[in-house]
């Protein structure tokens, strides 16, 4: 459907409203406000239009004000007191003097029939906006004075800057989950979402994760920290609202199946880790009087069934022996890796701390190995106040292990 063929039929066009829930209450917490035509009883999306570039700016403000002010008005009608999440075009609103301004007029005109400026979301996409990005953060922080909550949407998507978002200062993140295909999903996506979680909350946002078309998606969100959730799975877009509770149950019972899963994959990693931390010490008991080749030699033999490669480093990172690394012939020992520095990586220090405090063991999250690129696991081993020795853990293994991955 063309521009003019929307701008033909506008009296055609209709709000239709996907519900957004809560993991909190299970329920719904609000509704974005989505663009469809009615043309020979076909419902149509309106969602080209809108995310068309070729489009004239006063083209889509036309259609955007016609599906707001019917949006405001079924919401005011059905007495709601949730949020409504707009999707706003961030070059429209920064280009247009008036656009603001008329929309602020257009939100407070309904304020005495319930609809307050503090009910309305703006979803900006980030990557589509071409201008000065402080510019727009000034308005922003306009919107947000005034009782306005900003959400960055489709992140992950086209391109997203994180250093861009942050400058922002949403108060709420919206990830698409839609990259996730089929019922797994790769460490590289984890790894991607893990890392947004860790990002909204240092800088205090929400999650919001969409695209969530099945259990696999809602399970990713749910394990990445996602406070809302949206998505086919849950209710799709319709021209009326549902009722507030309609997940309820659903959601409380996968909860728990997520719950006792990942209950039954943390039982498992503590039972693996103390198999390890009692073969070790076993090693070290017997061994840590000899030197820390001879150590290091006896842990490899006993242990090459778990791990492909062993090394020792003092609190400071710096390796006090070879490499011990598993080959077809054997083990093979790599003499030029003592004396390297390692406490640059990631957790180095926490770790050291962790068993310094704790005298045991501590098994590593799953990571992508620098030199091999496999995933592999850490079991590092307190030998003695200065020294600590590392075993890497070969995916081969940990895929044969319940909850190791």
């Amino acid at each position: 459907m063309d521009a003019l063929e929307v701008l033909m039929n506008v009296d055609k066009i209709v709000p239709y409203f996907q519900p957004i829930f809560s993991a909190t209450k299970q329920s719904v917490i609000g509704y974005e406000v989505l663009g469809r035509i009615k043309i020979d009883n076909e419902v149509i999306s309106l969602g080209s239009f809108f995310n068309n570039d070729s489009i004239p700016d006063e083209y889509v403000i036309e259609v955007d004000e016609q599906l707001q002010l019917m949006a405001f008005e079924y919401y005011c009608r059905a007495q709601q007191t949730t949020d409504l999440f707009i999707n706003c075009n961030a070059n429209i609103l920064m280009n247009d003097e008036d656009y603001t301004e008329k929309l602020l007029n257009r939100i407070q005109s309904f304020e005495t029939r319930g609809l307050k400026l503090e009910n309305i979301v703006l979803e900006i996409r980030e990557h589509d906006y071409h201008g000065d990005l402080s510019q727009l953060g000034h308005l922003i922080m306009y919107l947000k004075s005034l009782g306005i909550r900003i959400a960055i949407d489709d992140v992950g998507k086209g391109g997203s800057n994180l250093d861009r978002i942050a400058q922002l200062e949403p108060d709420i993140i919206k990830v698409d989950l839609d990259f996730i295909k089929g019922v797994s999903i790769s460490q590289a996506h984890r790894d991607v979402l893990f890392s947004l979680s860790t990002f909204a909350r240092k800088m205090g946002a929400t999650l919001l994760f969409e695209g969530i078309g099945d259990l696999t998606k809602l399970n990713a969100a749910w394990r990445n920290g996602g406070r809302y959730y949206q998505g086919f799975y849950l209710a799709r877009p319709a021209s009326e609202f549902v009722v507030e509770d309609c997940c309820k149950e659903k959601l409380k019972s996968e909860f728990q199946q997520f719950i006792n899963h990942e209950r039954t994959n943390l039982n498992n990693q503590y039972i693996f880790t103390d198999e390890l931390n009692n073969r070790l010490e076993q090693v070290v008991k017997k061994d840590k009087k000899l030197p820390l080749e001879e150590l290091i030699k006896g842990a490899a033999t006993n242990l090459q069934d778990v791990s492909f490669r062993l090394y020792i480093c003092d609190q400071y990172g710096f390796q006090r022996s070879s490499n011990y690394l598993k080959s077809t012939n054997g083990w093979q020992k790599q003499e030029d890796y003592i004396g390297k520095n390692w406490s640059w990586r990631p957790y180095f220090l926490e770790t050291i701390v962790r068993m310094q405090y704790e005298k045991r063991g501590v098994l590593s999250d799953l990571y992508s190995d620098i030199e091999t690129n496999e995933f592999i696991r850490t079991f590092s081993y307190p030998i003695n106040e200065e020294l600590y020795l590392f075993l890497d853990i070969p995916y081969a293994f940990l895929y044969e292990k319940k909850g190791l991955l």
